[in-house]
């Protein structure tokens, strides 16, 4: 009877793999998971949507999606947003595993950079309903009840009841961890789905608005065999005209490549090439030439040189029309890099806004016998550059309302590259030589060379570090994590330098070391001795209040913590109107307060930039994958 008992055991195990394995977790006392990642299973295999066709990034997002989709049907039985961490260890490996069934290629950790402890962390001190529903307003949970209780199915009711979960989300959620530690930003979406829709977060509809998972059938499943049969003879005839095609293509790519070789040996002046049409077909730039060009700046004359830094010199120059502009010309550019510059092009001549360096033209060319050629034309500015204005010898001192003027005019062109565009761009390199003024010192923001794009529904990028040192945030600078706050940062360097007559990098005379003006700043602040950040006999100085106000912005937005830093929109509410300044929290050490000799060796690489008598230092470090430990940092090399 015992040899029956143990072969019937043998047999469930075979045909019951994963109630046995459950079954045997209660038996020996370990933890079962809560989660329903069986039904989970169910709704991607009835999925049309092929997952192994997605992108990495497209692969990382579904898994964090599904993981919130999970957390709100465990919150809508359980009534809590976190699980214990001993059950969410065992979670975990389920989840993974049965991502490791339908995407064999991605690692969630490794690949996504999601911990483990995703499924446990808590985010606002919020581990329950309850504790959600006593943060938000009772109007706006009255809004999300009513906005997300229909149907989610279509788009109408779909982004009536996300837009008040983003208000949300952005007054109460904004966490800048990326969702990969507490996923912060799914809370109001996991709460909606799983109380406010009457329908409950696996519908079709809810699960597609709210956590973008299209599990639609295809209606193909329902003549398998017809399908099979048409599928067949519809490849047979693809083959067939595709096989035609690639014929044609290739003797095509042929003849215009031999056509193409005959016309640059004859070819001595410009040659456009074919990446820029798109920017001609969105845009009013002007494509000039290069002969323009030689003639407008004297055959690039040393003398016309206003600029020179890292990507090239900058020229100044008349056209025809007698109109002075200012020429950016590229060095080291080839013919490969095309798509990188049509970027920035496309980058600079779409975004408008009076704080803004307007871009009135470019110029791309080759030939046979010079190097490739990357041009921009610009505005030029007459009035220089605010690093002229505050460290240019002999300039006259500027008064505290043409500093407030360049604030200002600072912030609000900021806001707009970071609030006003969709979507976000970062510019990555503002510093005191990239602000511009005109002759009525209204400040323009220069150099998108590094401006970068986010990605929506990201909080920070992993990314090239270049910029300035002494500008550059430290999280962007150490792990090469970019966000908004990076050029906040950067900003309130910058503010720093306004307010005080002092340069980023704080030179000692008489020894060695060097400091940062963000420290130097916070260490007067922190005495209470806010007006002593100052430079002396600064012009029309305005009010004791005001004049601290101003102080305080900048220590905040230089803080080394990144989410400690207001966005800039909130600086303009700040900077605009009587609203307070938050509260500033203490600073947890000194950012790189002292260089010795082997510290500046190893991340300082000489540059100069405009003006052509201000030393700048510009860092290079190349980080492709976000930090993952604190150990994990990037090493700031000499280039």
């Amino acid at each position: 009877m015992s040899h029956l008992f143990f072969f019937l055991f043998l047999g469930l195990n075979l045909v019951f793999p994963n109630s046995t394995v459950s079954s045997t977790h209660e038996a020996l006392g370990k933890a079962v998971c809560p989660l329903n990642i069986n039904h989970f299973r169910k709704l991607i295999i009835q999925s049309s949507q092929p997952l192994q066709l997605l992108s990495e990034a497209a692969e990382c997002q579904y898994v964090l999606q599904g993981i919130r989709l999970l957390r709100s049907q465990y919150l809508r039985v359980s009534g809590n947003f976190t699980l214990p961490p001993d059950v969410a260890e065992v979670c975990w490996d389920l989840f993974g595993n049965l991502f490791d069934e339908f995407m064999p290629r991605l690692r969630i950790e490794s690949t996504c950079g999601f911990k483990r402890s995703l499924l446990s962390q808590v985010c606002n001190n919020i581990v329950n309903r309850s504790q959600f529903e006593r943060l938000i307003s009772p109007n706006e949970l009255n809004q999300i009840r009513g906005s997300c209780y229909k149907s989610l199915g279509n788009t109408s009711p779909c982004h009536l009841c996300v837009d008040p979960l983003l208000s949300i989300n952005k007054a109460y959620f904004n966490v800048p961890d990326g969702g990969n530690v507490t996923d912060c930003e799914g809370y109001p979406f996991i709460y909606a789905a799983a109380f406010a829709n009457r329908f409950g977060p696996t519908d079709l509809g809810t699960a597609k608005c709210l956590f973008l998972l299209n599990f639609s059938r295809t209606s193909a499943r329902s003549e398998p065999h017809k399908a099979v049969i048409l599928g067949v003879l519809v490849g047979c005839l693809h083959g067939f005209v595709g096989a035609v095609l690639v014929v044609w293509c290739v003797w095509m790519w042929h003849s215009r490549r031999t056509k193409r070789k005959r016309t640059n040996l004859t070819q001595l002046g410009t040659t456009s090439l074919p990446g820029m049409e798109m920017v001609d077909g969105n845009t009013a730039l002007r494509r000039f030439t290069l002969d323009e060009i030689k003639r407008a700046t004297r055959n690039f004359s040393r003398d016309n040189i206003i600029g020179m830094g890292g990507y090239g010199n900058v020229y100044k120059g008349i056209l025809e029309d007698g109109s002075e502009v200012a020429f950016k010309r590229f060095k080291n550019c080839s013919a490969a890099g095309e798509e990188a510059f049509v970027h920035e092009v496309e980058v600079i001549a779409s975004v408008k806004h009076v704080n803004l360096l307007a871009l009135r033209g470019y110029c791309t060319v080759t030939g046979p016998f010079e190097a490739h050629q990357r041009i921009i034309v610009c505005d030029l500015m007459r009035n220089g550059s605010l690093y002229d204005h505050l460290f240019g010898s002999g300039m006259k001192k500027l008064s505290w309302p043409i500093r407030q003027k360049i604030t200002l005019g600072m912030a609000r062109g900021l806001a707009y590259l970071h609030h006003g565009v969709q979507p976000a761009i970062i510019h990555r390199d503002i510093k005191a030589s990239n602000i511009l003024v005109d002759e009525t010192f209204e400040p323009k923001l220069a150099d998108f060379g590094l401006a970068k794009f986010t990605a929506e529904g990201l909080t920070h990028l992993s990314t090239r570090v270049a910029g300035t040192l002494g500008y550059v945030a430290p999280e962007y600078a150490l792990y090469g994590q970019l966000s908004e706050r990076s050029d906040v940062y950067s900003f309130g360097v910058v503010l720093l330098e306004i307010l005080s007559g002092k340069k980023a990098i704080i030179p000692n005379d008489h020894s060695y070391e060097t400091l940062l003006l963000t420290d130097w700043a916070w260490s007067l602040v922190r005495e209470g001795r806010l007006l002593d950040v100052i430079e002396e006999a600064m012009p029309e100085l305005g009010a004791k209040d005001e004049i601290e106000k101003y102080v305080l912005v900048a220590i905040l937005c230089s803080h080394p913590v990144a989410y400690a830093r207001p966005t800039m929109d909130q600086l303009i509410k700040i900077l605009e109107n009587d609203c307070p300044v938050p509260s500033i929290p203490d600073r947890p050490f000194p950012l790189l307060a002292h260089f010795d000799d082997k510290e500046m060796s190893m991340s300082i690489t000489g540059l100069r930039d405009t003006p052509k008598s201000a030393e700048q230092h510009t860092l290079v470090h190349k980080s492709d994958h976000p930090v993952q430990n604190d150990g994990d940092k990037g090493v700031i090399s000499e280039s």
